[in-house]
C-alpha cells in the first residue's frame, strides 16, 4: 500500500506551509503532521509497493522593525548581539517564544511546543492565546527558502491564493506586495473544508526576496483539532496576522539558522545529476509546473518536505488531481513494485501503468498511474484523479491528464538534476 494518501487541498496546503516552515504545529494527531512523522514516511518509503503514489500535501520581510500593537517595542530577544556586532550563534525556544508574546497584543500566551536555531528542525512557536475573549492556537513557523545563492521569487514561493473562478478552499485569500518586495497571503479559512466543525483556521505566509519565510496560522480553539471552539474567530484579525508575519523580529532569528553553504543543493536533492536523493517538495513542484501539458487551470498546488507534490488542475471540464512521488534508491523494490508485465525500456527503466478505482473512497473517483524507476533506483510516480481530492466525489468522467501525458512526465529527464 502507498505511505500516505493525498486527502483535502486545504488541509494539503496549510499542511505544505507548515512542513515548510518547521512542521509540528499542533497536536500530533492533527492533520497538520509533524515534522517528525515527515522524517518517519521518508524512512517508510521503501516498503511503498504497488498500488500507486501518493503522500501528504502539498508552499518575511526586511526593512522597518514593527512593534506590538500595545505600543511596546519589542525587546530583542536574549541572545540578540549588540547592534553592529556578529549575527547571534544561535536563539533558544525561549527566545523564539518571548518574541512572540512580545509582538501579540495584550494578553497570555501558554506555549505548547518550541524550538530555537540550534535543532535539526526550524523555529517555531505553539500555544495558546487568550486577550480575554477565550483561548485561540497561534502558531509560528520559522525557515529560510533554499535559493542556492540566487534571490528569491517570494511571489513564487509564497503560498499560493486560488485564481478567481476555481475551487476555492478559502472564505477569503488576498497575496500582496510589500514594498520591500516581499510577498504576502493571508487566508481565512476552517479547519475542516466541509465545516463539520466550527473551528476556523487563519493564517499569513509571507516570504521576503532574502529567503526568509515566516508562517502564522491560527484558530479559534485552543488547539487546531480536538478542542471545542472557544469564540467566534481566531484571537488575530488579518491585518495584524500580516503584521505579525512581517515582524522584523523572525528575520533575525532565520539569520541565526545554520547558513547553506555557497554551491550546495537544497536539502532533500543531491548535487550529482545521475543519483537526486529525497527531492525537496518545492523543487518537485516546480518541476512538474513545467512539465504539464498547456491549457490546463492551476487551481491549486501544494508540496510535502520532500519527495512528493501536487497540482489540481481545471482544463474546463472540472478540477483533477495531479501528484507525483520522486523516491530515490528504490532499485530493491523493483521486485515487489513491477511485475512481468512491466515495460522495460532501452535505458533499462522500468514502466508501468495502471488504471483503477482510487484509493480513498471518493464516489466515482478513478485513478490513473505512470510509475517508472530508472536503473539508478530513481523511482518517479505520476497519478491523475478525475477529482480534486481522492476523497471527493468525482468532478469529471477521466483525469484531465492522458496516460501518454502521465507517461511523459513521468520519464522526463527533469527528475535526474538536482536544478529545474
Amino acid at each position: 500500500m502507498p505511505v500516505d494518501q493525498h486527502s483535502d487541498p486545504f488541509e494539503e496546503r496549510l499542511a505544505a506551509a507548515l512542513h515548510e516552515t518547521g512542521g509540528a504545529f499542533g497536536s500530533p494527531s492533527g492533520t497538520l503532521v509533524a515534522a517528525g512523522q515527515a522524517r518517519g514516511r521518508r524512512l517508510r518509503r521503501r516498503a511503498a509497493v504497488a498500488g500507486g503514489a501518493a503522500g501528504l500535501a502539498l508552499v518575511g520581510v526586511s526593512g522597518a522593525l514593527l512593534t506590538p500593537w500595545d505600543g511596546a517595542p519589542a525587546a530583542k530577544p536574549s541572545s540578540v548581539a549588540a547592534e553592529g556586532s556578529a549575527a547571534p550563534k544561535a536563539y533558544s525556544a525561549d527566545d523564539v517564544v518571548r518574541t512572540l508574546r512580545k509582538l501579540l497584543p495584550r494578553g497570555t500566551f501558554t506555549t505548547s511546543d518550541a524550538r530555537g536555531t540550534g535543532g535539526d528542525l526550524p523555529p517555531l512557536a505553539v500555544g495558546a492565546f487568550d486577550d480575554g475573549k477565550g483561548a485561540g492556537s497561534v502558531s509560528v513557523g520559522l525557515d529560510r527558502v533554499r535559493s542556492q545563492g540566487r534571490e528569491v521569487n517570494p511571489s513564487a514561493a509564497v503560498l499560493p491564493c486560488p485564481k478567481k473562478g476555481g475551487q476555492s478552499p478559502f472564505e477569503t485569500c488576498t497575496t500582496e506586495i510589500l514594498p520591500d518586495r516581499s510577498a504576502v497571503t493571508v487566508y481565512q479559512g476552517y479547519e475542516y473544508p466541509d465545516r463539520r466543525e466550527d473551528t476556523k483556521a487563519w493564517g499569513a505566509d509571507l516570504v521576503t526576496p532574502a529567503g526568509h519565510h515566516v508562517s502564522v496560522i491560527e484558530w479559534n480553539a485552543a488547539a487546531e483539532k480536538g478542542k471545542p471552539v472557544t469564540r467566534p474567530e481566531p484571537p488575530l484579525s488579518p491585518a495584524r496576522l500580516k503584521a505579525l508575519a512581517a515582524a522584523s523580529d523572525w528575520r533575525r532569528i532565520i539569520d541565526a539558522m545554520p547558513g547553506e553553504k555557497e554551491g550546495t543543493p537544497p536539502p532533500g536533492s543531491s548535487g550529482s545529476s545521475a543519483r537526486p536523493g529525497g527531492m525537496a517538495g518545492w523543487l518537485i513542484l516546480r518541476k512538474l509546473s513545467l512539465l504539464l501539458p498547456e491549457g490546463l487551470d492551476r487551481v491549486a498546488h501544494g508540496s510535502q518536505e520532500s519527495g512528493y507534490a501536487y497540482f489540481v488542475v481545471d482544463d474546463g471540464k472540472g478540477a483533477g488531481l495531479v501528484q507525483v512521488n520522486v523516491q530515490p534508491g528504490m532499485s530493491d523494490a523493483a521486485g515487489e513494485l513491477y511485475g512481468s508485465d512491466a515495460e522495460t525500456l532501452a535505458d533499462g527503466t522500468r514502466v508501468a501503468t495502471r488504471q483503477g478505482p482510487g484509493e480513498k473512497g471518493g464516489e466515482g473517483v478513478v485513478m490513473w498511474t505512470a510509475d517508472t524507476l530508472r536503473k539508478d533506483g530513481l523511482r518517479v510516480v505520476v497519478s491523475a484523479f478525475n477529482a480534486s481530492a481522492q476523497d471527493r466525489k468525482a468532478t469529471r468522467a477521466e483525469p484531465a491528464l492522458t496516460m501518454g501525458q502521465l507517461r511523459a512526465i513521468a520519464l522526463s529527464p527533469r527528475w535526474r538534476s538536482a536544478e529545474d
